[in-house]
């Protein structure tokens, strides 16, 4: 897989990401700030670190479940490990200007 297609695929990996939601916030998990990493092997398996907004999120498996099932889901992904991931601590700081403004806080 060359660079330019794991490009490629990366890109269409955070377009699925932004349709992934914890039930409790009304903006996406990738402009929360809860995606850390996106790695796009050369067999085109994908491993992605992601943590939530709080440790005890409700909702965690269901989120997790979501973003694993989608991303193997788009065409050319030979299979996603999903790693929950806690270093660093989500904190605000971390979000989008876009989610920021969702949310009220700027």
């Amino acid at each position: 897989m060359t660079q330019e297609e794991k490009t490629r695929l990366e890109e269409r990996i955070v377009d699925v990401l932004k349709t992934v939601y914890d039930p409790e916030i009304p903006v996406n998990i990738f402009d929360l700030g809860m995606i850390y990493k996106i790695d796009v092997h050369d067999d085109a398996a994908v491993e992605l670190d992601m943590t939530f907004t709080a440790p005890n999120c409700p909702a965690a498996d269901f989120i997790l479940e979501d973003v694993r099932t989608k991303v193997e889901g788009l065409e050319g992904v030979n299979g996603a490990t999903v790693n929950l991931v806690f270093e660093p601590a989500w904190d605000q700081s971390m979000m989008s200007e876009e989610a920021r403004i969702e949310l009220g806080f700027d």
